[in-house]
């Protein structure tokens, strides 16, 4: 007998479940269950079939069946482990039940003509198939079977049994049999859901949480159940429409006022040695129109490697000052936080505007000087790392920040620098650049609150790269490759990789890649970067690369982004097995910028899995950036691509972002009719499948 019946599941707390006191109710919480809709949320991740018994003749290993034979033997075996083993038979073949913890009770109980029913996995044993600790009871011929549907098993975690779980969801269930209308309405009306979608919500939950029998066979393609689809689903477009809410509700904010300044009337663009690209104007005019706008704007701008990002923000940098802002421009590592200064500086400089480098390595003097003239309004363009986190740091009148490679950043991290804007109270203007294509399939979903623009042209002259991949065991054959390449007049990257994110550990493996490639290569100039290093020898390591007194640079993943050598045409990745897909694309993007063939050595340690297999296939096949971001999809799945555990966007409960990205145009259009015709119900819903989680679910 359940306890009174609440008209909403979602408010049905777990502690009024029959059976669950505070230290079952504690151990739940730790599976994210606290309410009985969190219950019927948390799937099954397999089933088991006890609806039906299997002969003995017919038994597969690996199988999880219910058999049912009668016992003819039972004794003990001395071994390298004591054990209990029961023979049975049932006419067709036999079977062994090894039991290594058992009692005089259990032995007793069973005896020589006995039938027994029995559940477990077949096994290969010493005399033919077994079962070790199966489930058994004793049962009399004909005794029925007790269950007509297949057995769930559920994720768990420590200290909550399989049987707990199973008697708990039998208690949901029987919430929603006996009020099922008020219990869980489904919030999207049929008329808004495609035709493919057959299952009311409730019928889903049932089918999934106790699937009869016949759908066994379905149930074995559970990703692709239209149960699981429905509930999939509904949950895509509840992430869609808290999306859209995000964008909606900043329609209501203030964006600091800036004046309309004509692409072509920016003074940058006379600093530049080169124009823009079609695609570099049409997103800069799409720029404009966000930043002449009374609210903020907040545009995310992909681009493959080299497709002239850093000049659009510069421009949306210009526009912005020139209305009396200040502009912060944040990136993820120091590296390229000193390029992006180099730019600014060079290309600001002259048209009197200040810009300055703000990072965690500077004086004490020098970052307290640079602070007091940020929060004064000297300061026009501050470019920084982390740095620019601190609580010490205040702009005077901020209008636009920047964020390079946005999935470095946590989503509070970005939102706490919209904060910084002094005491202008509007929301600064935000642009997101990445040169990590995000798959249409996690843009749809995780981007839905942002303006897209996409720089889908290179500049004039890129290179193709030739990519090959080589074993550790033909690292000679490449040391006397790079011997042609200088002597061609090219140049070479080294980049080191380590397993261990730290500095320390990276810095130790270029040193020693330095000084083994200065002793077979000692007719050649060969200089090492990394991220341990002073900034100004760093900076000066740099400048003498660029202008070609270093043949070969030996690096740590620092120069992963925004190094730009146009002589460089070779680029070496040792043990590339190491690196994920964004991160091989990223430095093979480094070289190809100049007149030359250009090449990329990805050099691998053996053995090779298979998912690092994987990866260096889909370097040889395609430079495609936006292919490459689809592969890393399948290969690691959404959560790594994100960062999710770092941004704190909302995990998905159930959708599947690489099974479920087919019916990602549906969603769209859900979400859309919901918005136009049934307003009222799209605030129940966001709060069903996502809470209070999703408020930080935009940049």
């Amino acid at each position: 007998m359940v306890c009174a019946i609440r008209t909403n599941l979602e408010q049905y707390p777990l502690l009024e479940l029959r059976g669950v006191g505070p230290k079952l109710n504690e151990q739940l919480a730790r599976l994210g269950l606290s309410s009985v809709l969190d219950l019927l949320f948390h799937l099954p991740r397999d089933y088991q079939d006890r609806t039906r018994l299997h002969t003995l003749k017919s038994l597969r290993l690996g199988q999880h069946v219910l058999i049912q034979a009668t016992v003819f033997d039972s004794r003990l075996h001395y071994g390298r482990r004591r054990a209990w083993l029961v023979q049975l038979s049932d006419g067709t073949g036999r079977l062994t039940l090894r039991f290594f913890h058992f009692s005089n009770v259990q032995q007793k109980a069973i005896q020589k003509g006995q039938l027994l029913r029995c559940f477990g996995e077949v096994r290969h044993g010493p005399n033919g198939y077994e079962m070790v600790h199966p489930e058994y009871e004793q049962v009399d011929e004909g005794t029925p079977i007790q269950s007509d549907t297949l057995t769930p098993v559920y994720p768990t975690t420590e200290g909550i049994r399989q049987a707990s779980l199973r008697q708990l969801t039998d208690q949901a269930l029987s919430l929603l049999t006996n009020t099922e209308d008020a219990a869980l309405p489904d919030y999207i009306p049929a008329e808004c859901l495609p035709a493919q979608i057959s299952y009311s919500l409730t019928a889903a939950l049932r089918i999934l949480h106790r699937p009869s029998g016949r759908e066994l066979e379905s149930l074995n393609q559970l990703d692709q159940h239209p149960a699981l689809k429905r509930l999939a689903f509904e949950e895509l477009v509840a992430h869609q429409l808290s999306m859209l809410e995000v964008k909606n509700k900043r329609k209501e904010k203030l964006a600091p006022t800036i004046a309309r300044l004509e692409i072509n009337q920016c003074q940058v663009l006379k600093q530049l040695d080169f124009d823009l690209t079609a695609a570099q104007t049409r997103v800069s005019h799409e720029i404009l129109l966000d930043l002449i706008c009374r609210h903020p704007m907040h545009r995310l701008v992909q681009g493959d490697v080299g497709s002239g990002k850093t000049v659009v923000a510069a421009l949306a940098a210009e526009i912005t000052i020139r209305s009396a802002y200040q502009v912060a421009l944040m990136v993820p590592t120091e590296i390229l936080a000193e390029q992006h200064f180099e730019n600014f500086h060079r290309w600001f400089d002259p048209l009197g505007y200040r810009v300055c480098l703000l990072t965690g390595k500077l004086s004490n003097r020098m970052r307290q000087s640079l602070i007091c003239d940020i929060q004064a309004g000297d300061i026009q363009v501050v470019v920084g790392t982390h740095a620019l986190f601190q609580n010490d740091v205040i702009f005077h009148k901020l209008g636009l920040v920047v964020f390079d490679e946005q999935h470095r950043f946590g989503v509070r991290q970005r939102y706490a620098l919209t904060n910084k804007g002094g005491d202008n109270q509007d929301e600064p203007h935000q642009l997101v650049m990445t040169a990590t294509p995000i798959p249409r399939t996690l843009a749809m979903v995780n981007y839905a609150d942002l303006d897209l623009s996409i720089i889908d042209e290179l500049p004039p002259g890129r290179q193709p790269i030739d990519t090959m991949v080589l074993s550790n065991s033909r690292r000679d054959e490449v040391i006397t490759r790079l011997k042609h390449v200088c002597a061609s007049g090219g140049q070479v990257y080294w980049v080191c990789t380590l397993i261990e994110e730290s500095e320390l550990m990276q810095a130790q493996a270029a040193q020693q890649a330095y000084q083994s490639l200065q002793e077979q290569l000692p007719e050649l100039r060969i200089g090492l970067i990394h991220g341990r290093m002073k900034i100004g020898e760093r900076q000066q390591i740099m400048q003498q690369f660029k202008v070609g007194d270093i043949d070969i640079l030996v690096a740590t993943t620092v120069i992963e982004v925004g190094v730009d050598v146009p002589n460089a045409n070779t680029m070496i990745i040792d043990n590339a097995e190491r690196l994920g897909l964004s991160q091989l694309h990223q430095l093979r993007g480094r070289v190809g910028r100049g007149q030359q063939k250009s090449y990329c050595l990805l050099i691998y340690q053996e053995p090779l899995s298979e998912l690092a297999r994987a990866r260096l296939s889909v370097m040889r096949e395609t430079q495609d950036g936006f292919e490459i971001a689809q592969r890393d999809l399948e290969i690691r799945g959404p959560g790594e691509i994100l960062g999710i555990r770092q941004t704190g966007l909302t995990e998905l409960k159930i959708a599947d972002l690489i099974r479920d990205q087919n019916c990602l145009p549906n969603v769209a259009d859900t979400a859309q009719k919901m918005q136009q015709f049934y307003p009222e119900l799209i605030s129940p819903l966001i709060r069903r499948w996502i809470g209070d989680k999703g408020q930080f679910s935009h940049v």
